[in-house]
């Protein structure tokens, strides 16, 4: 047999046993290749022309995805390497040479890397699609599925593999060169080994750990950079630190506990496991560091699309919007551009006045963190104006209420609100609190309808008030072109916001434009990060998993001893489950206890009203986690399913 055609033999049979390798492998061309489509794709860029610097985002996220992937293959193929070094070794007996055989090994991987880039092409142009649906809608435009390969990358996603398996299979070329037979066939035999010796040391750095990983996570909230890449060290010695006593650490506990060791099933779940873990300590301290990694990409990502997503949200809720704040607000300009170029269905101009005393805000304000800018006082709108609004919105309309004033206020100052019971006085008019309304009404800005809340009352009620800006909504016939939103703008800055009138102020906003913002700002910051995400959890993931596969032999031996010694099938099934679980949760516990904290705090720094409802802190930690332990789900099931057929079969 010619070493082409072994190497195609072995070729196959490594893609079989090490089967959850080769899937991340496809998954990691087919990742590479359609973020490449969108580095190269002239309909991205003429979405919106602050797309132009997707490419260059992507690019430098694929870098980083590269690195993390061109380590899982030199990971893997080291390990391979030494699992499979007796037989490498008995082909240098039967009189290869080195050579031969370091060209053997290259030549299978080669084989195996680039049967998983063809599939890994083939999926990532369906993967492609999804991204480009997801753009479109984004943007609000209707897809339509092409299916299409671009060549620039297809050759920069080949650059990439190249790089990748040439460093990972030259460094095991060499490796095998230098080696001798007898290195060769003991190589599998060589372990970690046991760092810490003694339990005093053991005892003194596992409380050391814990402690610098509860000072680390608080250091990584304390928003300094400083503090926070000193909060990151701590936690990696933590890490380190808690595997290391831990797995050196388990096989003293039950030394000292032999009626623990023989209680049920934990002398058939901790023989193996704690042989396994005692060895591998680094790896799994390394592991963790990057589920960790991997779930405060995922949850900034998610943070951050909430943040774009809040803030567009109560801004958007008018077709078109402008305010005019200071000396002149004369709204000609605006008015004379848009009788000219956009058709409007309803529109009305009215006044955001200022009540004389703040008495609403000081109430808010001891309840409640919130942000008044430049209202002095309470804002005030007059009902008929405010009717208007929330018919151009698509609100139902609202009945007044005499003798009362309503609020209408972002919903994280409705309960504060509820409860307030304290009358106004306008004028010769006094007024009793009424209803509280909560829809978007365009409210986190000082030249809107409010900061935060307003104070609606009968029109006479606002007669000789203290006006604070004069406003402008509108539903239009069809969305505010961007050309649109930039002469306005334009007239904003040439008219309102000159350096030489500095009590001037206008402020323009359409619900097109916030929509192309949210749809820009995801795809240039939370896409790369969950791209980023995604490759850190599958790289993890699949060392952990051809880690645990790697052992079916030494397993299957031992439950065939176990089943001929009269231990049931079900009990050895519930014993290999309950060592899976403990494995797997190994890595990923500390990781969840440092990172969940972390993402909870950084949701809650925004400004007040923009993480709510499905962007909340307490969410955005939810789907964080969720998303993670999906993947990771996936992996596990993959690799218990395969254990349990290969081990557990009749």
């Amino acid at each position: 047999m010619t070493l082409s055609k072994l190497s195609l033999r072995n070729a196959g049979r490594q893609a079989r046993d090490y089967l959850v390798y080769a899937v991340t492998v496809v998954m990691a061309a087919a990742l590479l290749y359609s973020f490449n489509g969108l580095v190269f794709s002239q309909e991205v860029r003429q979405l919106s022309e602050k797309m132009n610097t997707l490419p260059l985002v992507i690019v430098l996220a694929s870098m980083v995805v590269v690195c993390i992937f061109g380590w899982l293959v030199s990971y893997a193929t080291g390990f391979m390497l030494s699992r499979r070094s007796r037989e490498l070794g008995t082909y240098i007996l039967i009189g290869l040479t080195n050579k031969q055989v370091a060209r053997l090994f290259f030549l299978e991987n080669l084989a195996v890397g680039s049967a998983a880039l063809v599939l890994g092409l083939a999926l990532g142009g369906l993967l492609y699609q999804v991204l480009r649906a997801i753009l479109f809608a984004m943007f609000g435009l209707s897809y339509h599925f092409a299916l299409n390969f671009s060549l620039p990358a297809m050759g920069l996603t080949l650059f990439y593999f190249a790089l990748i398996y040439l460093c990972a299979l030259g460094r095991s070329r060499k490796r095998i060169h230098k080696m001798k037979i007898y290195d060769l066939i003991y190589l599998e035999r060589q372990n970690e080994g046991v760092v810490i010796q003694t339990g005093k040391l053991r005892r003194r750095i596992f409380a050391v750990s814990i402690v610098l990983g509860v000072a680390g996570t608080a250091m990584l909230m304390a928003g300094s950079l400083l503090i926070g890449i000193t909060g990151a060290g701590c936690l990696i010695f933590a890490l380190f630190g808690f595997f290391l006593s831990f797995a050196s650490g388990v096989p003293a506990f039950f030394e000292k506990r032999p009626a623990r060791k023989y209680q049920g099933q934990n002398v058939l779940i901790f023989r193996t496991l704690t042989a396994k873990l005692a060895t591998m300590g680094i790896v799994m301290a390394v592991i963790s560091m990057i589920f960790t990694a991997t779930l405060l990409t995922e949850g900034s990502g998610l943070v951050m699309s909430g943040i774009f997503r809040g803030r567009s949200v109560e801004s958007a809720c008018f077709d078109l919007y402008f305010g005019i704040e200071g000396e002149n607000q004369d709204p000609g300009p605006y008015m004379d551009y848009i009788t000219e170029h956009i058709p409007v269905e309803q529109s009305v101009l009215y006044q955001v006045y200022l009540s004389d005393q703040p008495q609403v805000r000081d109430y808010v304000s001891s309840r409640t963190v919130y942000y008044c800018y430049n209202y002095d006082q309470d804002p005030i709108l007059c009902w008929s104006d405010y009717a208007a609004l929330r018919s151009i919105a698509g609100y139902p309309a609202v009945e007044p209420e005499p003798g009362r004033y309503l609020f209408h206020c972002m919903t994280y100052l409705e309960v504060p609100l509820r409860d307030y019971d304290q009358p106004i006085t306008l004028g010769d008019t006094t007024l009793t609190p009424g209803s509280v309304y909560t829809e978007h009404l365009s409210q986190s800005l000082g030249v809107t309808n409010g900061r935060g809340y307003i104070l609606v009352v009968p029109d006479e009620a606002a007669e000789g008030l203290a006006v604070h800006h004069l406003a402008y909504a509108a539903k239009t016939l069809q969305p505010v072109p961007a050309e649109g939103y930039d002469a306005l703008t334009d007239i904003a800055y040439r008219e309102y916001n000159k350096q030489e009138n500095p009590l001037g102020y206008g402020f323009v906003s359409t619900k097109a434009n916030e929509a192309a913002q949210v749809a820009v700002q995801t795809a240039l910051l939370a896409f790369p990060m969950f791209y980023l995400a995604l490759a850190l959890a599958m790289t993890a993931a699949t060392i952990l998993t051809i880690q645990q596969l790697s052992e079916t032999e030494r397993y299957r031996s031992q439950f065939t001893l176990l089943r001929k010694l009269g231990v049931a099938r079900q009990e050895m099934a519930r014993a290999l489950g309950r060592q899976f679980a403990i494995y797997y949760a190994m890595p990923a516990v500390p990781s969840v206890l440092i990172a969940a904290p972390f993402i909870f705090h950084l949701a809650r720094i925004p400004e007040p009203g923009v993480m709510v409802g499905m962007n909340s802190p307490g969410i955005i930690v939810i789907i964080s986690l969720g998303i993670f332990f999906l993947i990771y789900a996936l992996y596990i099931l993959l690799a218990y399913v395969s254990l349990r057929r290969n081990v557990l079969s009749q």
